[in-house]
């Protein structure tokens, strides 16, 4: 199995469009982080080039353009940085992680129903 990569939060940026308009373009990239930042052409081609150097991309050239791929699916990625951050600040024990969120956030009857529901299937 390939390493998982360590992507940032601005890469998190990136990956997000690529894994909704894959395959695509850096510009198709470029156009949609226009809306919600302002970063330059460089700064976003220099993001997807580290995205392929760590492996969490994959690309085919066309012609002159280059289209990327994610080489991680959305939810391979959520799993791999959600056990990451669970290690990192929770010592890996997931009860003492819960309760922090549940005490922390406001939970709505629909999230307590959802937890519920996820919990009796445990």
């Amino acid at each position: 199995m390939k390493a998982s990569p360590r992507i940032s939060d601005a890469e998190w940026q990136i990956m997000k469009i690529v894994w909704k308009l894959a395959p695509c373009s850096a510009q198709q990239v470029i156009d949609e982080l226009a809306m919600s930042t302002s970063w330059s052409a460089t700064t976003i081609k220099t993001l997807l080039n580290r995205l392929l150097r760590k492996g969490a991309l994959d690309f085919t050239k066309t012609g002159k353009s280059y289209l990327y791929s994610p080489a991680w699916t959305e939810e391979e990625c959520r799993g791999l940085e959600a056990q990451s951050f669970l290690d990192r600040v929770f010592d890996g024990a997931l009860s003492p992680m819960l309760a922090h969120f549940v005490r922390a956030k406001k939970l709505g009857k629909k999230d307590l129903q959802e937890l519920e529901r996820l919990l009796k299937e445990k």
